[in-house]
């Protein structure tokens, strides 16, 4: 492990619990590789996380850390930032845990525009729990609850996020670790709810079911099947069909809740006070 990110892992829990392939530690690679960039205070630093395998990204990192429950990352990271807003909190989710059952929790965040960064590994499936189809599993691709293929459309995550009130999204995939970082960083950088999706390889079940083959040959296929949204803007801005855009989709100004919410109490309070 290189010096220079190895303060950041607890590693007496290292090697850890993914598959061979899963792209996941190459996600939690860029994750730290952002907040050095960033300088962040590693004691002012919270990672949050829910349950799946995305999740257990918590435990191997040397922070205060919340691993919660399955859906509900979000609310414990809202709480953290009401009760201590100057902290950084990162909410780790994977695409069940947050666009599920979390995704209430998920609406909400991104409508009152709360001050957090959300990374969401999308493998496409519910890898921990026995791979099971979920919100982002693409129509038709096959899952153990699928076994003839999914009849539901997934949702467009980062539409969903933008049109719930985010003011920040991006997406990468694990095959563009160098975007990946640089956005994680303009996420944190952004005042109010950001949110980045990385499209994330699962080659044990997502992988398998619908013969995807190797994880080096899914590698290449997030390679193949990416196109920056920077060249789409010289363009008529179609997406190929078959292609997912990254980079840097959505980015713009409001409110962000608690600051407004500890406001409107402070106003009260001198109000009470005269």
């Amino acid at each position: 492990m290189l010096p220079e990110v190895e303060q950041y892992f607890r590693i007496e829990k290292l090697p850890h619990m993914w598959c061979p392939g899963c792209g996941n530690g190459i996600v939690l690679h860029s994750l730290v590789n952002a907040i050095s960039g960033l300088g962040l205070n590693q004691d002012k630093t919270v990672i949050v996380s829910g349950i799946g395998c995305a999740s257990r990204a918590a435990g191997y990192l040397d922070f205060d850390t919340l691993h919660t429950t399955h859906g509900r990352a979000l609310a414990f990271a809202t709480g953290i930032k009401f009760s201590r807003p100057e902290l950084n909190v990162f909410v780790l989710m994977g695409d069940g845990d947050c666009t599920a059952i979390g995704g209430n929790h998920l609406i909400h965040a991104a409508r009152r525009n709360i001050n957090l960064t959300a990374i969401v590994f999308n493998n496409h499936i519910y890898g921990m729990t026995g791979g099971q189809y979920s919100p982002m599993t693409p129509s038709k691709k096959r899952a153990t609850t699928a076994v003839f293929g999914s009849v539901e459309r997934a949702f467009n995550l980062p539409e969903l996020v933008k049109g719930a009130g985010a003011t920040y999204v991006a997406r990468a995939t694990t095959y563009h670790t160098a975007l990946l970082t640089n956005l994680i960083m303009e996420a944190h950088k952004n005042k109010g709810f950001s949110l980045v999706e990385v499209i994330t390889a699962c080659p044990t079940a997502y992988g398998r079911y619908n013969k995807l083959g190797s994880p080096a040959e899914m590698l290449k296929a997030q390679r193949e099947n990416a196109v920056n949204i920077k060249d789409l803007r010289g363009s008529n801005g179609e997406v190929p069909e078959g292609k997912v855009v990254i980079g840097e989709l959505y980015r713009a100004e409001a409110p962000e809740y608690i600051e407004e919410y500890l406001a409107a109490v402070k106003a009260l309070q001198e109000k009470g006070g005269k």
